[in-house]
């Protein structure tokens, strides 16, 4: 699938604040926001996030077939097409009854990427203020 850059980076961090979202208490609780979790990172422990999270995203997306993708909508795909995807980069740890459970974890971390790119913008539609 043809992604720009930073729908890429938009679909990372986003899966990444899900991740972190779920495993910090505080935020289950309703103290904290995912974002105020986020923050509270220090640099190098959010690019470790990303890091590990890259590696196993980057790939499955890149793969994804490709499909135009209407003006105001999001990049989509099948759960066939995902899991496709994510095999063909997955390599020897997806064999076995573990690989089946890793397989499936991907295939959820894959749609939920897809789930924080934003919406496509009309390119001829962009309008630069006079200030810039």
């Amino acid at each position: 699938m043809k992604l720009t850059e930073r729908e890429l980076t938009a679909a990372l961090e986003g899966t990444a604040k899900s991740v972190l979202a779920a495993q910090d208490k505080d935020v289950r609780r309703g103290r904290r926001t995912a974002d105020d979790a986020w923050l509270a990172l220090s640099k190098y422990q959010r690019y470790v996030m990303l890091s590990g999270l890259g590696e196993q995203l980057l790939g499955p997306l890149v793969a994804l077939p490709d499909r135009d993708v209407a003006i105001g909508d999001r990049p989509d795909a099948t759960d066939a097409e995902i899991e496709a995807a994510v095999q063909e980069r997955g390599g020897d740890e997806l064999r076995g009854l573990k690989g089946k459970v890793v397989l499936k974890a991907r295939v959820a971390l894959v749609r939920l990427a897809l789930s924080h790119i934003p919406p496509r913008a009309d390119p001829d539609a962009l309008v630069v203020p006079d200030h810039l």
